[in-house]
């Protein structure tokens, strides 16, 4: 069997909410959920589990998602029209911009729950 990533958990104090903002951004879709999990379905069967920390604190992650060149528009859009803030770059030096790296488009932004989310038409490598 070939290695395949199959879930990962998201730690939000609303995980309510940070899966609806990831489902509505990227158009995924609502899968059963259970127990302390939120649980949003992506391609491939990956499932993205979002749940409340066992601890107040939360320390923020990133998390990287290729899309194609058609999602990528109307999911920038969704970042526009709802005021998120994002940026071109990881060092957050160029605010309201997307960048062109890697012969595609990216863009960084925070989620709800304050993690730090990359989109990018074009894989790294």
């Amino acid at each position: 069997m070939p290695i395949t990533f199959n879930h990962t958990i998201i730690i939000a104090k609303d995980g309510a909410e940070s899966a609806r903002f990831f489902r509505e951004l990227f158009e995924a879709a609502e899968a059963p959920s259970w127990g302390p999990f939120t649980n949003v379905q992506l391609d491939e069967g990956v499932l993205i589990q979002f749940a409340a920390p066992p601890l107040e604190e939360i320390q923020n992650q990133h998390y990287a998602f290729l899309v194609d060149d058609e999602r990528f528009d109307r999911a920038y859009a969704r970042l526009v029209d709802w005021g998120v803030e994002h940026w071109a770059d990881p060092r957050m030096q160029h605010p309201g911009e997307i960048n062109h790296g890697h012969g595609g488009r990216g863009v960084y932004f925070r989620d709800p729950a304050g993690h730090f989310f990359e989109m990018i038409t074009q894989p790294y490598l």
